[in-house]
């Protein structure tokens, strides 16, 4: 019969050592959420530099792209978008982005989007930081092309903003 017995290190077996690595390791997972936009409701629209301003909550703990992508391009008439007569049927707009971003020190990214430039998208990067301090989007109402004025009636657009991982 073979017996086998565990015994605890003696001072002599760990005399020469100088230096020991422990491993250790985690993880965090990643984390990209925007809160809520609010609907921006111009009233009149007869005036040029009209604005609405909304600070939404944004919190990515990585790098991260966001993609802002509109379905017109401007504030259109609900029924006739290209207008009627001398009557226009559309209102141009920009769109403002501030973006506080860490790095580690905190930094200001932004730009400013003329509408019709998102019809097909257009990313803002965060350079490597990530977010905490959540999103200033400003949306300024532009100068309308024709004399006559607008058509009367609904103007309205749909601007959609994505958040990815880089």
């Amino acid at each position: 019969m073979l017996g086998v017995a565990a015994s605890p290190a003696s001072a002599q077996d760990i005399s020469n050592v100088k230096s020991m690595d422990i491993a250790v390791q985690g993880s965090i997972a990643q984390r990209c959420q925007m809160g809520t936009i609010p609907t921006a409701d111009f009233g009149e629209l007869t005036r040029a530099g009209r604005f609405a301003a909304a600070k939404v909550a944004l919190d990515c703990n990585l790098p991260f792209t966001m993609l802002i992508k509109a379905q017109n391009g401007a504030l259109v008439h609900s029924e006739m978008p290209h207008g009627q007569g001398p009557y226009a049927g559309s209102v141009p707009y920009s769109l403002d982005v501030e973006l506080p971003v860490r790095r580690p020190a905190t930094e200001m990214i932004s730009k400013v989007f003329e509408g019709r430039s998102l019809v097909g998208g257009q990313e803002i990067s965060s350079a490597g930081g990530i977010a905490m301090d959540g999103l200033l989007l400003r949306l300024s109402l532009g100068s309308v092309s024709s004399e006559a004025g607008l058509l009367a009636g609904q103007y309205g657009e749909v601007i959609e903003i994505t958040i990815a991982p880089n």
